[in-house]
């Protein structure tokens, strides 16, 4: 659905503590040696302090570009010289609230490194070794249009880096039969925060490899990904479908990620019972051929309406009617109103870069660049009714400006010895809210939306909801030790093992450098 239209807190490190960067400089920076580049010009640090969200300016102390790991291990290990010097990777600036930031620290650019134009692929192995600074799209086009192979499991916008989503998890509508992407990586290569450059996997180095997967870049930085690789299909049927009710919506979604046989992708949405041409009913149909008639509405629908979006991979070979049977046959008793159904057909690498084109319209429109607060959670099973009557059908009655999205995922299908932490049950849904401001947005809307995002952490809060921020971002370690539940001491052991020194992610604002609380 984040085809169809296209986190904040205020902690800081105490200016106080943090050495000027001139000081820096001198004491450390001179003697750095690396291969690729060092770069302290106010534009390009400027937009290092910069990211998708656009909520936060911070200032580094220069930008890295690094010709390949070895880059990324010498600069960490020069840091780990200073009393203060924090490094924190990035990859293509798509996080919310600054958590790829660092304060008078250094900025990686991943996405310049040397090794990201190397993937390599095993067709007999059936994996791609992957730079972790590669943008997934790159991935997707060297893998299909040179092996006929893809990714199993992917996130809806392909232009984040590997070691960006692997860091956090990356999750779309493949993962509730693949789990998400961190769960389809075999091997990785990682600099630790004590500058090792380490290779690690399930069976060598687990406890870094696992620590990694999903550990908000607090333990390392990842150079190197292998990933697993599947026969990539030639076309895709891409159908959504409207409901009223919820319980029949998320009925429906539960049995498709539940069923050993089912489509390939299911996601789905919440959207706004009007003409909105944002938030409301045209925002369901596919192209522009498509109309939504709203007369085929119970007369007693609500507020708000519910979308599921599925899609179903096929080849060139396949006849329409076979396709068409196993569409009928998938959907079975589903309950969705009738005639408010849309489907079409494309191509497999189309649809999984639909929104690139998205993108390209919202840049044009100029907002793209302006900020984002956007708000992502988990939310179990068992409270997620309660969240739709709370919040969907009353506080965002009237929509975000973006896509609502709220969709099942399969517990079982996420490797617990990862960092991810999730509710409790083996089913629990994505809510993903994606609102967007127009391109010059005053102060105090950006505050609206930030107020209305908080009152709904709180009232699920108020109501003892089972949930967890996915990307997640807190004010305070007492937050960030109730988010992590009982998997807190594991993640401060991780971190006093693996990066002891508090160098790495300093955005996270988790650890303090040279003090894990």
């Amino acid at each position: 659905m984040l085809a169809c239209l296209v986190e904040r807190f205020v902690a800081e490190n105490d200016a106080d503590s943090i050495p000027e960067p001139e000081k820096i400089d001198d004491g450390v920076l001179k003697d750095l040696d690396i291969e690729g580049s060092i770069d302290y010009g106010l534009t390009v640090t400027g937009l290092a302090g910069k990211d998708f969200g656009g909520m936060y300016a911070v200032k580094p102390l220069a930008v890295i570009r690094p010709a390949g790991a070895d880059d990324v291990a010498r600069v960490i290990r020069q840091a780990l010289h200073s009393p203060s010097l924090t490094v924190a990777a990035r990859g293509n600036g798509h996080s919310i609230n600054g958590q790829a930031m660092a304060h008078h620290g250094l900025v990686i650019n991943m996405k310049s490194m040397g090794d990201n134009n190397r993937i390599d692929v095993s067709v007999s192995a059936m994996y791609a070794d992957v730079g972790g600074g590669a943008l997934w799209a790159d991935v997707l086009k060297r893998c299909v249009l040179g092996y006929g192979l893809a990714p199993t499991s992917w996130t809806d916008y392909l232009d984040l880096t590997v070691g960006g989503t692997l860091s956090n998890a990356g999750v779309s509508g493949q993962a509730f039969r693949y789990g998400p992407q961190t769960s389809t990586v075999t091997e990785l290569e990682v600099v630790t925060g004590n500058g090792e450059r380490t290779v690690c996997s399930n069976s060598q180095n687990s406890e870094l490899f696992f620590s990694v997967l999903g550990g908000l870049g607090q333990f390392g930085i990842i150079t190197r990904a292998r990933i697993l690789l599947q026969p990539a299909p030639d076309m895709v049927r891409w159908i959504r479908v409207v409901y009223s009710e919820f319980d029949e919506f998320t009925r429906d979604a539960e049995l498709l990620v539940m069923s050993p046989e089912s489509f390939d992708y299911v996601e789905g949405f919440v959207f706004v019972n009007s003409d909105d041409p944002v938030n409301g009913w045209p925002s369901v149909p596919l192209d522009s051929n498509h109309s939504f008639d709203p007369t085929h509405l119970p007369t007693n629908t609500g507020p708000v309406l519910y979308c599921l979006e599925v899609a179903l991979h096929y080849h060139n070979h396949d006849h329409p009617s076979t396709v068409n049977m196993m569409v009928e046959k998938l959907f079975g008793r589903s309950r969705f109103i009738e005639h408010l159904r849309f489907e079409i057909d494309l191509n497999y690498m189309d649809f999984l870069l639909r929104v690139k084109r998205v993108e390209q319209m919202a840049r044009d429109n100029g907002i793209w660049d302006a900020p984002h607060p956007w708000l992502n959670m988990f939310v179990s099973k068992r409270d997620i009714a309660a969240f739709n009557r709370i919040v969907f059908q009353n506080i965002l009655k009237d929509g975000i400006n973006g896509p609502m999205l709220t969709y099942p995922l399969i517990r079982s299908k996420w490797d617990n010895r990862s960092s991810v932490v999730l509710p409790q049950g083996e089913i629990f849904y994505l809510v993903a809210l994606l609102r967007f401001s127009h391109a010059h947005p005053k102060e105090s809307e950006i505050n609206e939306m930030v107020a209305q995002n908080q009152e709904i952490l709180q009232t699920c809060i108020n109501n003892g909801f089972d949930f967890k921020l996915y990307l997640p971002h807190y004010k305070s370690t007492e937050e960030w030790k109730k988010h992590f539940g009982d998997q807190w001491g594991r993640f401060v052991e991780r971190k006093s093992q693996f990066d002891p020194k508090a160098i790495l992610a300093p955005g996270q604002k988790i650890f303090t450098r040279n003090h894990l609380l």
